[in-house]
């Protein structure tokens, strides 16, 4: 179990480098639509190709932080009934969760992306716009985002059955609504008497 986890972890520090760093890309994405905006106005010159490279930014920031977010338990979740239950049955509910849906449906896309990603490649794929960016760099990011997410979901999977083993404690222990909004409000009472 001990060399699993150490597998985890790097996995979780790869994919903790990765969601910090893809962060920088929605500012440069947002840089690249005000300049974008500036020059269409003041010059009237525009191109496709700084509108698709948004796209490109946007979806590599969206597809390579997948991974980080689940690192992160912050993926979306329905707590309504989660909240009322054990934390035992919390995590069978996310170690099935995982293994039943989340590994079978990113296997399945890596499985479906790898032909797919290939063939644009061998095609030299370019976008159908007039001055459009070539397609298969975009292409490749679904295959990499998909594969971190893969990767990820091993680790969660690892760390999940640690948890339950007692091997390691719980990394992201669960708080209610219920216990979130009440810590909240302690915090905020101490913030105000000081």
């Amino acid at each position: 179990m001990r060399s699993l986890l150490a597998v985890s972890s790097g996995i979780d520090r790869m994919n903790e480098l990765i969601g910090r760093a893809v962060a920088w890309l929605i500012f440069l994405a947002v840089l690249i639509s005000a300049a974008n905006a500036v020059v269409r106005k003041v010059f009237s010159v525009s191109s496709n190709s700084w509108l698709e490279l948004q796209w490109y930014l946007f979806g590599a920031a969206f597809l390579l932080a997948a991974a980080y977010t689940l690192k992160q338990n912050e993926h979306v979740r329905i707590d309504i009934v989660y909240g009322m239950l054990t934390r035992r049955v919390q995590h069978w509910i996310d170690l099935l969760g995982h293994l039943l849906f989340l590994m079978p449906f990113v296997t399945l896309m890596i499985y479906y992306f790898v032909p797919y990603v290939l063939r644009s490649m061998n095609n030299g794929e370019v976008s159908t716009n007039s001055g459009g960016l070539i397609i298969w760099p975009a292409k490749s990011l679904l295959l990499i985002g998909f594969s971190l997410l893969w990767l990820q979901g091993v680790s969660e999977i690892v760390k999940k059955i640690a948890v339950m083993r007692g091997v390691i404690d719980d990394p992201n222990p669960f708080i209610s609504a219920h216990e979130a909004a009440e810590l909240e409000g302690k915090a905020l009472t101490e913030e105000l008497s000081k």
